[in-house]
């Protein structure tokens, strides 16, 4: 077997690890559910909504992915607005209310932050959660990327495998000065943007204005500007014939993707990471993005000029690139195994679980048993999925992409989607 088929045979027991269950759409919808029901009992919440973003909302969380939850507060149809104090003052209250119900641990209340955020873990599977106040904006960064990864299906998977490498080698926690996942999902699209040939056009032909600065007025009529012109956007892209298709493996896409980033530790000290513009940037002549004072940039292109890695340090950025460094090597070395590339790849928990599954026949991954999967917490109510696919649908009713010109749709269900997309992917007896 050649090395590229051992490492895409790894990646693909990874991906079959890692990508999340019915039972976990299920209990994050549990989660969704409970919570709408404390914000409805805090008085000074009254008429908000609970409404989810980030990974989960864009297809590309794992199973043990964080839930983040955005309280929208009344306003009428107009987008609301409220001051830092108020959303201060608001969390604590929600803060309250959690403490009061129970079920809820590790509770912490960030009231400094940039974005005032309160934290916790949920009895239901150890789920950590982060809340939030009118992040709207979340709200559509999520989305994009969701329309992002309908257009190639490498997509997705790079992402959830770049997260799981990121975590084995203690480079996704901005807390600890290293990347967090949004920044890690901006350079999977940079990736995609500057292969050859390109799989994902820069993000200006998606969407061409800054879309933060979009976000006002009547809610309904900003989102559906957004929407109606990334339709008009990907259906030109996925129409246009003179696009060379880029044919690359995964193994292929993982490779070059940490090749790409093997000297990110020099080339950070002068040039940013733009996917607007598909495009490294020198920093010098880049008017938004100066003074420079971080170690790495990388443009949010969504809400322009913000950094998305704004919280990695100096420090750590030499261990982000030492990561990508050796990571290179051990995938690019003749005498490569499965085992020390899952080692290489992935967490040691993800690893003991492929060690414990391989000896069994490929049939038997596609069982519903739960009893040899990483082991979850939670009631045997929870370890089963209570969501139908309309309820599914209608919980995600807001993320279709309407107005397709030859009527190209995004899937209003994304749990029904991946589902689908998961019995493509199962492993077949001949593998």
């Amino acid at each position: 077997m050649s090395a590229n088929s051992v490492l895409d045979l790894t990646l693909r027991e990874i991906l079959r690890v890692i990508n999340p269950l019915r039972e976990d759409w299920s209990t994050r919808f549990h989660i969704i559910e409970e919570l709408q029901n404390v914000v409805q009992s805090v008085e000074s919440l009254r008429g908000a909504t609970v409404e989810p973003y980030g990974s989960f909302v864009s297809n590309l969380f794992t199973r043990w992915g964080d839930l983040y939850i955005s309280i929208e507060l009344p306003n009428g149809s107009y987008i609301p607005s409220a001051g830092r104090k108020r959303k201060q003052t608001l969390l604590g209250d929600v803060l309250k209310a959690l403490r009061r119900t129970g079920g809820y641990r590790k509770l912490q209340f960030i009231a400094n932050a940039k974005v005032p955020i309160l934290k916790f873990e949920c009895n239901h599977q150890n789920i950590s959660c982060d809340i939030s106040i009118n992040n709207l904006i979340g709200q559509m960064k999520s989305k994009l990327l969701f329309w992002l990864n309908e257009i190639d299906g490498r997509f997705r998977d790079m992402i959830l495998l770049v997260k799981e490498w990121a975590k084995a080698h203690n480079i996704n926690d901005s807390k600890s000065g290293t990347l967090n996942s949004y920044s890690l999902s901006l350079l999977v699209i940079f990736h995609f943007q500057t292969c050859i040939p390109a799989i994902l056009p820069p993000l200006k032909e998606i969407y061409p204005r800054n879309l933060v600065d979009d976000l006002a007025g009547v809610r309904a009529d900003a989102e559906r500007l957004i929407e109606e012109t990334c339709a008009v956007n990907i259906g030109r892209l996925r129409r246009d014939r003179s696009r060379t298709a880029n044919r690359s493996s995964l193994s292929e896409l993982f490779v070059s993707f940490l090749a790409k980033f093997s000297n990110i530790g020099l080339r950070a000290s002068v040039q940013g990471i733009c996917p607007y513009t598909g495009q490294w940037e020198d920093i010098s002549s880049n008017m938004r993005w100066l003074p420079k004072t971080y170690a790495l940039f990388v443009e949010d292109p969504f809400e322009q000029p913000q950094n998305a890695a704004r919280t990695v340090s100096n420090r750590q950025l030499v261990r982000i690139a030492n990561a990508f460094q050796i990571s290179h090597g051990i995938l690019r070395s003749a005498n490569q195994n499965q085992s020390s590339l899952i080692a290489t790849l992935a967490r040691p928990q993800i690893s003991q679980f492929i060690a414990r599954t391989s000896l069994r026949s490929p049939s038997y991954y596609g069982r519903g048993d739960l009893s040899t999967r990483p082991q979850v917490q939670g009631s045997p109510q929870m370890q089963r999925s209570t969501h139908s696919p309309s309820q599914v649908q209608h919980q995600f009713q807001n993320m279709r992409l309407s107005g397709h010109p030859n009527n190209m749709a995004i899937p209003r269900s994304v749990q029904s989607s991946h589902i689908q997309s998961q019995q493509r992917r199962r492993p077949r007896s001949d593998r």
